[in-house]
């Protein structure tokens, strides 16, 4: 069996040197590759000076989390692909685990660890936690995180489960489910990438598990600022499409109209709070949508001969349940 641990790179020479050398040390037999998208910096020198035992592909462009990935692993010959931020502390036997579960089930098509916070390390990490859910609305969450509450990990997690998305931060998948569906939306550019993958593999009948016999600690906002007003219209924009393309037609446009009222809410508070720029970022991420409705609705109607429309949506409104119930935590929901 072969694994390829593929870390893309992006002007993250910093990250390189520091996380590097752990995850060679403690990746065992799987071949450690990292994938370059046209860095800047002198990410490439460094790495051919200092790792001849890892594989370099350099990526002709800056195509993004998804573009870059999806150009990568063509050139990647191995039975799992294991997606991994280059900011991630791996940990001894971190791998093993995780394919032991997705090999112990045919139906098993993406896996996560257990993601905890590099930098408060008692705590989950916001990217990925112990799985990630969506509520009705496409509010995406996490065992371990919901909006900005971040648990401290005490063990409560630690059951495999099935989940609905598993964070791109350290993602594991069957490379042949990968290329089966086409990898990543290259849309989305970054962020939200990988629920949409894994909406589209659960909605033809796959699984998305989590494992929490394996542990990786994130530094997180490595590549984009959480205050980065890019980030809130990646976020914005692709939220939109991912629901489109993936949510039930039953549902579809009451849920979008429903969104759309949530965002101009979110967007409101973002003039009056003074952020000018999260509220045009909110703005563009609608135009977008409302721009690129056919090339959105063709993606969707290219899936209709697979789709079963996966059930696993979490039925209530999150927003609700945490901002108004005051329920905090995965448990209390």
């Amino acid at each position: 069996m072969k694994i390829a641990v593929v870390i893309l790179n992006w002007n993250g020479k910093k990250f390189l040197e520091k996380f590097l050398p752990n995850v060679i040390e403690c990746s065992g037999v799987a071949e450690v590759i990292v994938a370059d998208n046209a860095s800047t910096d002198d990410s490439i020198d460094f790495l051919k000076q200092n790792f001849h035992q890892v594989r370099l592909i350099q990526n002709g462009e800056n195509g993004g989390f998804s573009k870059g990935y999806n150009d990568a692993l063509k050139h990647v010959d191995a039975d799992y692909f294991v997606l991994l931020n280059s900011d991630i502390e791996v940990t001894k036997n971190w791998i093993q685990p995780v394919i032991d579960l997705m090999e112990s089930d045919p139906k098993i098509a993406v896996c996560q660890p257990k993601i905890r916070s590099y930098h408060e390390r008692e705590k989950f990490e916001y990217a990925g936690a112990s799985g990630g859910f969506i509520d009705k609305f496409g509010y995406p969450f996490c065992r371990g995180r919901i909006f900005e509450t971040v648990e401290i990990d005490t063990g409560q997690y630690d059951d495999v489960c099935e989940i609905f998305w598993a964070t791109g931060a350290t993602m594991f998948v069957k490379s042949s489910i990968y290329k089966e569906f086409d990898g990543l939306d290259e849309d989305f550019f970054a962020h939200m990438e990988e629920i949409d993958f894994c909406w589209r593999v659960k909605n033809a009948g796959y699984k998305v598990m989590y494992c929490p016999d394996s542990t990786v600690y994130h530094v997180g906002g490595g590549t984009l600022p959480k205050s980065s007003s890019r980030k809130t219209y990646l976020n914005f924009r692709n939220n939109l499409s991912l629901i489109y393309k993936n949510l039930h037609s039953k549902n579809l446009f009451f849920v979008l109209f429903v969104r759309w009222f949530l965002d101009d809410i979110a967007a409101l508070r973002f003039l009056l709070g003074g952020s000018f720029g999260d509220f045009f970022a909110v703005v563009r991420a609608q135009f977008y949508f409302m721009k690129n409705f056919r090339k959105i609705r063709k993606e969707r109607k290219k899936q209709l001969e697979i789709r079963k429309f996966h059930t696993g949506i979490y039925p209530f409104s999150i927003v609700w349940k945490y901002y108004i119930q005051k329920r905090k935590t995965f448990v209390q929901l």
